[in-house]
């Protein structure tokens, strides 16, 4: 009788050990496919980023390069006037010279007539 009852344990014991060693097999897979289900959501992740990356890189390079022709685009404007007055600011001066000259020639004149009238004996 002890003999039976011995057996019969080990018979439920090989099959509760049995049992548990699925599981334990069944828990394995499961960690596995979820470790395998992380790293593929990291890598799509990664191919996001990295996609996204490059398209703010192009954007930022065409919203660069807009920006540069418009800022040029305004350096010429800018060049324009600039050049516009330096051309009528050269002008008057070369006015203002001509002023000056015929100026000096009038005092000279009066200096003349100045003196003629003075030297003018009585």
């Amino acid at each position: 009788s002890a003999n039976r009852q011995l057996m019969m344990l080990e018979g439920k014991s090989g099959s509760y050990f049995s049992s548990l060693d699925s599981s334990i097999d069944i828990l394995k897979k499961r960690a596995q496919e979820l470790i395998e289900n992380i790293n593929e959501s990291r890598q799509k992740d990664h191919a996001l980023m990295t996609n996204f990356r490059d398209s703010l890189k192009i954007k930022v390079s065409d919203l660069t390069e807009k920006l540069e022709e418009r800022m040029y685009q305004i350096y010429n404007h800018h060049n324009k006037i600039i050049q516009d007055k330096l051309q009528e600011f050269t002008q008057k001066m070369a006015k203002i010279s001509h002023l000056e000259t015929e100026l000096k020639q009038v005092c000279h004149t009066v200096e003349t007539v100045y003196k003629d009238l003075c030297i003018q004996p009585e």
